[in-house]
């Protein structure tokens, strides 16, 4: 499988090869023979990054910028080893996350306490830290100069406090991280593209995801860039879509305020039902057995998400 993605814009996807084929990407945007990074995937996302940028005549000292949507692993795993393959790069990353790179130990014991020791491990390797010259926090609006291209850094909490989304001038589009949720490309169907939510495990923040997407909205983007997984067009309407779904993954955990042994399977159950009969009513083809297998962790994720904010609502 190609594992780049050419858009128009200067502006490419790269398999990161984290867990499964289309999982997660990696984008580019190249302006005047200079590349800025958006997220990392993981360690064994390198290769394959370095061998887009020859594919695409840039060789690692092109890159000026790797930027983070956000530090979780999947997005922010690899990016000490990208600050090594690229030794003229910047890393941009919340203020909030900033210090998370420059010593991760507390990254991977939160990474730990979900997922457990050895599933770490096997994902992600040595998570190496980056050296705290090499930092940029990206405040609300910083404004990033690639090449004379302004990349725009918004401060968007709801799935994660320490969330920034990336608005590229030149094009109008946005890179979103996972703001703007899910959509696998399995679930194309016709030429459109499916929607949902992700919530995070520990900082989910629905009222803040809200606003973050009406921010997002306010630049009337006509494409936006999802880590999971790329590039989505009919921004607004799916804008509207998550609205909903967010809603709906709240009813759902309301009906389980008392915390018990089998609270997070029951959460997880009613998502796996709303998944589906939203795939369903976007007209998906795939079988419901193929569709909870493709968002299998994410139902986890969201579910273990719920559970924190009706914790913290208690």
């Amino acid at each position: 499988m190609d594992s780049l993605i050419r858009y128009e814009h200067g502006i490419y996807a790269i398999d990161a090869h984290y867990v499964r084929p289309l999982m997660a990407s990696i984008h580019v945007i190249v302006e005047n023979g200079r590349a800025a990074l958006v997220d990392t995937g993981c360690n064994e996302s390198v290769p394959a990054t370095v061998a887009a940028l020859a594919e695409l005549g840039l060789a690692p000292e092109s890159v000026d910028y790797v930027i983070l949507t956000h530090v979780h692993l999947d997005h922010a795993g690899g990016a000490g080893a990208m600050m090594q393959a690229f030794p003229k790069a910047r890393l941009v990353v919340h203020p909030r996350g900033a210090r998370h790179m420059a010593d991760p130990t507390k990254l991977l014991a939160g990474a730990t306490a979900v997922y457990g020791q050895a599933e770490v491990r096997r994902l992600y390797g040595d998570v190496l830290p980056v050296d705290v010259s090499r930092i940029i926090e990206a405040t609300n609006e910083l404004k990033i100069d690639l090449a004379g291209r302004e990349l725009l850094c918004l401060d968007t909490p709801g799935h994660a406090r320490h969330h920034i989304c990336i608005v590229d001038r030149r094009s109008g589009h946005v890179f979103v991280g996972d703001t703007f949720g899910l959509s696998y490309r399995e679930l194309d169907t016709d030429g459109r593209q499916f929607i949902f939510p992700t919530t995070t495990p520990v900082q989910f923040d629905p009222d803040a995801l809200h606003a973050s997407l009406d921010l997002l909205m306010s630049y009337r983007p006509e494409a936006v860039y999802l880590t999971h997984y790329s590039q989505v067009r009919d921004v607004a309407a799916k804008a509207l879509d998550l609205h909903r779904l967010i809603d709906a993954h709240l009813t759902i955990a309301r009906f389980e305020t008392e915390a018990s042994p089998d609270r997070h399977s029951r959460i997880r159950a009613g998502l796996a039902h709303l998944l589906v009969d939203e795939a369903k009513r976007f007209g998906c083809r795939l079988q419901p057995a193929e569709i909870l297998e493709i968002f299998a962790a994410d139902l986890d994720l969201n579910a273990q998400g719920l559970g924190v904010w009706l914790d913290s609502r208690a």
